[in-house]
């Protein structure tokens, strides 16, 4: 049995959400490329590459680890390219998307022989907290005005609009699309390819996945463009867990646990977006409430139920933990990182990677 804390990706339930992907590429004729930013755990891209196109990035390093690991094609973005950054961005990807038109003219020289696209703002978005909407007030994040717009459609080939976040509904998806549409529609006419991001939930239970096909095709035909997806966690949702063990209890007030992990340094966007961990089943008369071992107060996992009274020594396993994590842990506190464990397709559990003192120290001086 393996030490934890460690977060177990499972190739199996990987697979139903690599063969969704592929289904909406085969009937949508959209292409899908992974969003590094979300899930960049290379050592399951054996499996993901033979299912989707490609990785799309948000720096100049998930570039090259698209480059370097991932089949197909690499498309860079940022928000913001440094000069000393441009030879390698450009020498490690297919097509270069630019987040602004000042930054699109300042490497038009040096970037005229790539293929370049414009990321742009439509201005409404799907996303319920402020921190992660792209659409919210004095938006960095892409170029808003059709006249502006205009006057650099010569100097790119494609557009990128990423509005949505976390969109389980199509309905919403597709109004939001129309209003796309409607307001850059002669632009549209222009370019040979749109990439319409990540955050969209398509491969979630239930999801009308033909009718948002039939939508993307629809697109496409009317505009005379490729369409790109970018998903992150729509390509790993609910395919990882981390298991920790409960190292001690107590109660004040409440029944506390505390485990050898830390949503601080472990589920970072949980603690950002002050949502619980997932806990299955949590069901039983025994409630408890789940907190990380680092000095935060605010360190908490979740209230849960549990069937028995937790002691010293039991493991639990956190659902749903592919996204944003292993790509956001960090050394807070100097608490143990989670090593990574792949439950490959024949059921054999392979410990791929474990983080040591070493590691802690070198990330310093």
């Amino acid at each position: 049995m393996l030490k934890t804390p460690y977060y177990l990706i499972d190739k199996s339930l990987l697979l139903k959400n690599m063969e969704k992907i592929a289904y909406v590429r085969q009937q949508s004729g959209a292409k899908a490329l992974l969003a590094l930013k979300c899930f960049a755990t290379w050592s399951v891209f054996d499996l993901m590459q033979d299912y989707m196109d490609g990785t799309t990035s948000s720096s100049l390093f998930e570039v090259k680890l698209g480059r370097e690991k991932f089949a197909g094609e690499t498309h860079a973005y940022s928000v913001a390219y440094a000069d000393n950054e441009m030879a390698e961005v450009l020498a490690n990807s297919d097509k270069i998307i630019f987040n602004s038109i000042s930054q699109l003219e300042r490497f038009a020289s040096v970037s005229r022989e790539h293929t370049r696209g414009l990321r742009v703002n439509p201005g409404v978005s799907t996303s319920e907290f402020s921190l992660a909407d792209p659409a919210r007030p004095f938006s960095r994040l892409g170029e808003h005005d059709p006249a502006k717009i205009t006057s650099v459609i010569d100097k790119v080939s494609g557009f990128m609009f990423h509005n949505n976040c976390e969109n389980d509904s199509f309905e919403r998806f597709d109004e939001m699309l129309t209003g796309i549409e409607a307001r850059f529609g002669e632009l549209l006419k222009q370019v040979k390819w749109v990439s319409l991001g990540g955050g969209i939930h398509f491969t979630g239970e239930n999801y009308p996945i033909d009718a948002f096909c039939q939508r993307l095709k629809s697109f496409a035909q009317t505009w005379g463009v490729q369409v790109y997806l970018e998903p992150g966690e729509a390509a790993i949702t609910n395919s990882c867990s981390l298991e920790v063990t409960v190292l001690d209890t107590l109660f004040n007030g409440k029944h506390l646990a505390i485990v050898d992990s830390s949503i601080e340094a472990h589920l970072l966007d949980l603690l950002i977006y002050r949502e619980a961990a997932k806990l299955l089943p949590n069901q039983g008369e025994h409630d408890y409430m789940v907190c990380g071992k680092s000095c935060l107060a605010g360190d908490i996992f979740g209230e849960f139920k549990f069937e028995k009274p937790l002691q010293i020594g039991d493991r639990l396993s956190f659902q749903d933990t592919a996204g944003y994590t292993m790509v956001k842990k960090n050394w807070f506190n100097g608490v143990k990182m989670p090593a990574i464990a792949i439950k490959q397709l024949d059921g054999c559990v392979e410990l791929v990677k474990e983080f040591t003192y070493n590691d802690f120290v070198q990330g310093l001086s």
